[in-house]
């Protein structure tokens, strides 16, 4: 059986974290298994989709790596979806509903009053012509339910295990709203049995809509995809993602300088018995991916987690697949500059602040106590600096001044670079050349 999965956004808003994970689980389980990866664009709201939110998720998709292999849009199957209900209308399966808003709420507040679960009460499979008519006339346009059968679905879920929903307990959906328009659940079951989709992945927030999307799969068709439900993505106090979706999206960390291999390697991570790590590849988090690996708990998204591990990925990133984002920040100095300082920065971003320090004037920061030791120190130091000097002149400062340790490192540091941490100091002296470091040592501005 070839794998075929989807991924199923709607353009109303660019890919936040809790989306990109869903994505990355489908991709990384299609990539492992050597299947297909569908894009299908859910637009069947025609007034809250928008071309541009369409083209953000294409984009954000493809800056992260989850590549897709076929791609549509259901507003382009309007007629399948019609065919679909004209189907389960003759098999009595799809019925009209008459009720208004607020008669379903006050039904609803009825049963919960009455210790009743809100489930709807089918009252409309009870009406006469004439009072079909009679609503009619007052303007009421239908909305449209599927027929449960009361009985028990079950399924194994690849994540969950055994799983099984009484439909009794379960208010019959509507799948088509008052409009004409068509809500999520026929749209995507039509395109799942019309693609092959063999497994849906998605979050355990479907788990009880999936007892009844089983039951519309079998009204319509022999075809019934593989589930996996996954533990929800929530912040890292377990507290929900949803007021902080907006600086969560793909393209404000992107703007914000986060590597799509660093989201990627977090997202498939947490909430697994895998190590949270940067890996160096999609193609590595697609061998160690399996669904044997994720917990039961929700997966706890971290901010500081993502900028740990956007660090360890950029220590071992090459020149070459920085230069261009160093250039476009004017950060000069080339693969010596970028191999020195790479690990001191969480972001590529960071390099404009080391580029400052070697390139750019800037008076040495001496303390008080130590500016003689600073002078003594730029005087030692030899016209020349090359891979050598650090130890030479460090270990020559140590005989004459009687300074070891960090109180002879530190102020050095300091001097030179205004921080107390950051490169290896004997590289960045060469970088930063004899003239430059002697005026610095003695406070002055070079």
């Amino acid at each position: 059986m070839t794998v075929i999965c989807r991924f199923a956004p709607s353009p109303t808003g660019r890919l936040h974290v809790g989306n990109v994970r869903t994505a990355l689980m489908n991709w990384l389980f299609v990539r492992e298994r050597g299947g297909k990866f569908i894009l299908r664009i859910d637009d069947t709201d025609l007034e809250r989709s928008t071309n541009e939110y369409e083209d953000g998720i294409k984009e954000d998709l493809g800056w992260l790596g989850l590549n897709w292999d076929a791609t549509f849009n259901q507003s382009h199957k309007f007629p399948a979806y019609e065919a679909a209900a004209k189907k389960l209308r003759e098999d009595g399966r799809l019925y009209p509903c008459y009720e208004t808003g607020e008669e379903l709420d006050r039904q609803r507040k009825l049963q919960r009053v009455q210790g009743k679960p809100p489930v709807y009460n089918r009252a409309a499979l009870d009406l006469t012509e004439e009072q079909i008519k009679a609503y009619e006339a007052e303007g009421r346009k239908p909305h449209w339910r599927f027929k449960l059968s009361g009985k028990t679905v079950h399924w194994t879920d690849m994540v969950r295990g055994e799983q099984s929903v009484d439909t009794s307990s379960l208010s019959d959906p509507v799948l088509i709203r008052g409009d004409g328009s068509f809500l999520y659940t026929l749209p995507s079951v039509v395109d799942d049995i019309d693609e092959g989709i063999t497994h849906v992945i998605r979050g355990e927030d479907h788990v009880t809509n999936s007892g009844a999307q089983i039951e519309v799969f079998e009204a319509l068709s022999d075809h019934l995809p593989i589930f996996a439900h996954t533990p929800l993505l929530v912040w890292k106090d377990g507290s929900p993602l949803s007021k902080r979706l907006g600086s969560l999206s793909m393209g404000e960390l992107k703007e914000q300088g986060f590597e799509p291999l660093a989201i990627c390697s977090l997202l498939a991570k947490i909430g697994t018995s895998d190590a949270i790590e940067v890996r160096a590849s999609m193609e590595a988090l697609k061998d160690e991916f399996s669904f044997d690996k994720i917990g039961r708990s929700p997966a706890r998204f971290s901010d500081e987690e993502l900028l740990l591990l956007n660090g360890k990925l950029l220590h071992e990133t090459p020149y070459a697949a920085v230069k261009e984002h160093l250039e476009s920040l004017n950060v000069g100095g080339g693969e010596a500059f970028w191999n020195l300082i790479r690990m001191n920065v969480s972001k590529v971003s960071d390099a404009a602040g080391w580029s400052t320090v070697l390139y750019s004037p800037m008076p040495g920061r001496i303390e008080d106590e130590d500016r003689a030791f600073c002078i003594a120190a730029a005087n030692c130091l030899p016209d020349k600096v090359t891979d050598e000097t650090w130890g030479e002149w460090t270990a020559k400062l140590k005989a004459e001044q009687g300074r070891k340790g960090k109180s002879l490192f530190m102020p050095l540091r300091r001097a030179l670079t205004g921080r107390d941490r950051g490169p290896e100091m004997g590289q960045l002296l060469v970088l930063l050349g004899a003239d430059k470091a002697k005026a610095r040592l003695k406070g002055e501005t070079a």
